[in-house]
């Protein structure tokens, strides 16, 4: 399956040398790094010619570098039912890029490209309907990025006075803000109770 892969390397470099900056065989899998100014003219290739026929979009996702730049790596996964492959296509995207949307291509990439948007906070030019599809309206930051509060901004509860539900800034309890998350087994200073008596 490597050689293959490989091949197929191989002739995308040969094909589209403006749009690949890298590709590597790695764990039984294609990944090739591109250009994101040439994302849809590759994507419109890797659909249409008869070597690749990379006609499914299987996923869309993002991953986030907080400490790098371009921050983040927007991850497409493609499969071709016809050559029994599957491909990773990767590009960097800073916070303020804008993505080129795969909507005319492949139209399913519509309800991903907004997963990204709303978790990751990544734009896309060109998508016809960019908002938000798994957090609220009222919804502040994109909680996967990796400086997002675990606990959040706001809470949210059903208030049985009011007969609504109210949003609220989060009050954490004095437990959760002191929580000493060193397991014991990693060399804990303190003395856990029991352990008064090993001595």
């Amino acid at each position: 399956m490597s050689e293959a892969l490989n091949e197929l390397a191989g002739y995308l470099s040969a094909k589209q040398p403006d749009a690949i900056l890298s590709s590597k065989v790695e764990f039984g899998e294609l990944t090739v790094t591109v250009q994101p100014s040439r994302l849809v003219a590759f994507v419109e290739f890797l659909k249409s010619d008869p070597t690749c026929l990379f006609s499914t979009l299987v996923d869309i996702t993002a991953v986030d570098h907080p400490e790098r730049d371009p921050r983040f790596d927007v991850v497409y996964h493609f499969l071709s039912m016809y050559r029994n492959h599957r491909l990773r296509v990767v590009l960097g995207a800073g916070e303020e890029d804008m993505v080129p949307s795969l909507v005319d291509v492949h139209p399913s990439a519509n309800w991903v490209e907004r997963e990204v948007f709303d978790m990751f906070g990544i734009l896309f030019s060109g998508h016809p309907d960019l908002r938000r599809i798994l957090t609220d309206y009222g919804f502040r930051g994109h909680p996967l990025r990796k400086d997002f509060p675990t606990t959040g901004y706001t809470e949210v509860r059903y208030d049985e006075a009011e007969k609504r539900v109210v949003y609220e800034p989060v009050k954490l309890v004095q437990d959760y803000r002191q929580f000493d998350f060193m397991s014991p087994w990693e060399g804990a200073q303190y003395i856990l109770p029991g352990d008064e008596k090993k001595a």
